[in-house]
């Protein structure tokens, strides 16, 4: 592959579709997205909190902005024990990327977005288990899965932060797949920071993934 070849498959910010907000509580994402370091987005599932999260990042990433790359973090733990993953930690990590595969190829004209932009050095995708000691300065983080971190991660994720950062927790609370979540905690520590974080609650009216996912929530709280 020559010079010129390998350029044109890099992924740039003209490549990224633009996505207008879909409800009203992403509307308010949009809106606020420049204002607050910390985001919180919580609520049903289907409602786009995580890919308007990642939308966002990959726009300022991108753009030239003060980010130089989206750091991507999530719990190793599944809605089902499957017991321990083999292999190393990028082979252990890599059944939770997947999600996010999906998410690059739907949001730019250009086919394994994903693996593209990991290779630029746009993307970085870790376990919340192996970040201890790590700073992320410059970088957007989205935190995925909150509802399945225990206090002591998210503690530990929210001081990987580093100058000129930013950071965004996703999660839905009816969800939780571990008996030791600290979100409740967390999120009163949050509240303390003296308006330095702002908060999204997605309802049923949020859901845009499907017609058939939104009945199927619906249905399955007034049982």
């Amino acid at each position: 592959m020559t010079k010129q070849q390998h350029h044109s498959l890099k992924i740039r910010i003209e490549d990224l579709y633009t996505i207008d907000p879909m409800t009203h509580t992403q509307a308010l994402f949009f809106t606020y997205w420049d204002k607050y370091n910390i985001q919180v987005l919580s609520g049903y599932a289907g409602t786009g909190k995580t890919f308007i999260s990642i939308y966002k990042a990959l726009e300022d990433v991108l753009g030239g902005r003060q980010y130089n790359k989206l750091i991507i973090l999530r719990s190793a733990v599944s809605t089902r024990d499957i017991g321990a993953l083999p292999g190393d930690l990028e082979e252990k990590g890599s059944v939770f990327e997947l999600p996010y595969y999906e998410i690059c190829d739907s949001l730019f004209n250009k086919p394994n977005a994903y693996e593209r932009l990991k290779e630029q050095g746009k993307i970085r995708f870790s376990l919340t288990s192996y970040v201890r000691g790590i700073t992320f300065d410059n970088s957007i983080i989205v935190v995925d899965e909150i509802q399945n971190l225990s206090y002591h991660e998210l503690y530990s994720v929210m001081t990987r932060a580093g100058e000129n950062s930013k950071i965004v927790f996703c999660g839905d609370f009816r969800q939780t797949d571990t008996k030791d979540s600290g979100i409740h905690k967390f999120l009163s520590v949050l509240h303390r920071m003296n308006g330095r974080a702002a908060f999204y609650t997605f309802e049923k009216d949020d859901i845009v993934r499907s017609g058939i996912v939104k009945d199927f929530i619906i249905a399955s709280e007034e049982i």
